[in-house]
């Protein structure tokens, strides 16, 4: 069984790899390397996947859930400049790629001592635009 949870926070960034020079930087990312930055209202689903508690009947409880994602994406990304205040950015551009897999990482970070055994993070979806969303999911 499957559960998804969707969540919702806001943030800007500028899309600039420092490794590169302006001329490059402003062909790759075009007008999203524009030194002022730009935001995005981002939609994130995040998947759990586990049997159902014989208790309660439920795969886990929304709630822990909730304060995870609270705790470790939405305290940290929502209503912020990734590029100024998130130090994973600092020499790195904030792809909505490299945003969902930095997102991954810091939902997997102790995931076993959040939730009950056999609870396993599958999917992980990011939506930048209604034209743009990208996925992470469990290897198997």
């Amino acid at each position: 069984m499957t559960i998804t949870r969707r969540y919702r926070f806001s943030a800007s960034h500028r899309l600039h790899n420092p490794a590169l020079s302006e001329e490059v930087n402003r062909a790759v990312y075009g007008k999203c390397n524009n030194r002022l930055g730009h935001g995005h209202d981002y939609v994130l689903e995040v998947s759990v996947c586990g049997p159902v508690d014989e208790e309660t009947g439920r795969v886990l409880d929304p709630a822990c859930l909730d304060a995870l994602v609270r705790e470790r994406v939405l305290a940290a990304f929502d209503h912020r400049n990734l590029n100024a205040e998130t130090p994973e950015f600092a020499n790195f551009p904030p792809t909505s790629e490299n945003l969902l897999r930095l997102i991954w990482q810091r939902l997997r970070k102790d995931w076993e001592q959040n939730f009950p055994p056999g609870r396993r993070l599958v999917r992980v979806r990011l939506r930048e635009t209604r034209r743009n969303s990208f996925e992470m999911m469990e290897e198997e």
